[in-house]
């Protein structure tokens, strides 16, 4: 099971905005990692390369966006379209608007193993019953997702996606990140009340993987890709 994750960054600004010390997509490309996510797609606008740098010695593909006449739509199928291309299998996409930078990697892994128990469903964590982001979005939805209009914004697209027939599910996972973006400072959060770990009992050592890494390791920028593919 190969679940995606597609980070969408309105602006070069917005994806460079810091976070913590770090650009906000080399934030969220880390969270991805840590929590399962691959590939990691990044679609923003880079006409100065820096948004590239920033993602320098990640296991990245920075795209640039889609015409903006196509709207959010075209933004988040470039990138599920991407992935695809990256790896085949991918059944699934998290959906990832740059703002929400706060979500857990612990949130990121529940979301990719609910996935495994409900394959058709699209998924959205949840806080104080309030739905929230990255949303999972099984690609077998993708055609029904490029069909919607280019003014529908994120959460208008899922609702019709929802108003279509595609099930969707509220994952409460006691995450504040999942609902709270980068207008929040992380002091201001809530409280995270969700379990330690992933519900699904077994334990991760999240982003163990990265002690793999030697720290004087060379950094190499991702891949780009500059060119929009044709809208179909």
């Amino acid at each position: 099971m190969t679940v995606a994750a597609v980070i969408l960054a309105a602006s070069e600004a917005s994806a460079l905005s810091p976070v913590e010390g770090l650009p906000r997509v080399r934030r969220l490309a880390d969270l991805a990692w840590s929590g399962g996510a691959l590939p990691i797609v990044v679609v923003a606008a880079d006409p100065e390369d820096r948004v590239a740098q920033a993602l320098a010695g990640t296991t990245v593909t920075l795209a640039e966006p889609a015409p903006e006449l196509g709207g959010p739509v075209a933004q988040i199928v470039r990138g599920i379209d991407l992935a695809l291309a990256g790896i085949e299998e991918t059944d699934a996409a998290l959906i990832w608007p740059a703002s929400m930078v706060w979500v857990g990697p612990e949130t990121i892994t529940s979301l990719i193993e609910a996935h495994g128990q409900y394959p058709a469903e699209i998924l959205r964590p949840s806080y104080d019953a309030v739905a929230g982001w990255p949303a999972l979005l099984p690609v077998r939805h993708l055609e029904a997702l490029r069909s919607l209009g280019a003014e529908r914004m994120p959460d208008d697209l899922l609702a019709d996606l929802e108003a279509a027939g595609v099930p969707v599910r509220a994952i409460d996972l006691g995450d504040p990140g999942a609902t709270f973006d980068a207008r929040t400072t992380r002091d201001a959060l809530p409280p995270y009340v969700g379990p330690s770990g992933p519900p699904a009992g077994h334990v991760h050592e999240w982003g163990s993987a990265a002690a793999d890494t030697p720290d004087d390791a060379p950094l190499v920028e991702p891949a780009r890709i500059r060119t929009p593919p044709t809208a179909r």
